[in-house]
């Protein structure tokens, strides 16, 4: 009985280290295949336009309204403390810090990572995979590598829009609706963000478009046949980039602001 139980208890860790493995592994032949030629620079532009392009407005709606419900609940806060004028500063530190690389890195995951999946699921169905092999090509080369790039280089352009928007959001809520001078509110965003609140948040960006784009390729590829296996496929890589989204942000959140 007790071995019985101790065997179901190791069984699904065992599966999950094994796992992380395979991610890792699948992680390392994207990295060892950035910098060999040849190099698919017409399929990079594509995904670029399709993952950084085609995100912004999803991106950019999200943190508009992130950045409004931000203002009015620091405020709602701050009243029960006569602290009402630290809105726009936390406003500023928290989307740059937080909420705009989460919350995109989310959002593109919902987008991108299943899009992703579902393409190169559906080519792995398809067998168009296995043409790419007959036509001497390699389907890690051709298909994960530029869409890892182009989802690494994007996101941190995406996070800078999205911060700028969140806080014109804030802004726009503080003017309109908690009737905050509008060159005071500047100032005091201005003055207290600093580089370092920006700078970290890109960082987390790049890191987060690295985790989606890995996770959609990493599932596409490993899909099974039919249709429910890539119904599958998309479903696992948008819940496990989600996940190590939030867990990434957690270690790299200690990492930068601990001391």
């Amino acid at each position: 009985m007790i071995a019985k139980a101790l065997a179901a208890l190791g069984r699904p860790v065992l599966l999950a280290i094994a796992a992380v493995g395979r991610v890792t592994l699948f992680a390392g032949a994207i990295l060892g295949h950035i910098l060999r030629p040849p190099f698919y620079l017409r399929e990079l532009g594509a995904c670029l336009l399709q993952i950084g392009w085609y995100s912004l407005p999803v991106v950019g709606l999200t943190a508009i309204f992130t950045g409004g419900a931000l203002a009015l609940q620091i405020y709602a806060g701050g009243a029960r403390f006569n602290a009402e004028a630290v809105v726009p500063s936390i406003v500023a530190i928290g989307m740059t810090r937080e909420l705009g690389p989460v919350l995109g890195g989310l959002m593109v995951a919902a987008r991108v990572a299943s899009s992703i999946a579902a393409e190169i699921g559906t080519m792995k169905v398809t067998e168009q995979i296995d043409a790419l092999v007959t036509l001497s090509t390699n389907p890690l080369k051709y298909l994960a590598v530029p869409r890892v790039v182009a989802a690494t280089l994007s996101m941190p352009v995406l996070v800078a829009t999205g911060d700028a928007i969140g806080i014109m959001g804030g802004w726009l809520v503080g003017i309109t609706r908690l009737d905050f001078n509008s060159a005071t509110y500047l100032k005091n965003t201005v003055d207290f963000l600093e580089a370092w609140d920006v700078g970290s948040g890109l960082v987390k960006g790049a890191v987060f478009g690295f985790i989606v784009a890995l996770m959609g390729c990493y599932h596409g590829m490993n899909s099974a046949r039919g249709a429910q296996g890539v119904g599958a496929a998309t479903k696992s890589a948008v819940v496990s980039a989600s996940v190590l989204i939030l867990a990434a942000n957690y270690l790299l959140t200690e990492v930068f602001f601990t001391s």
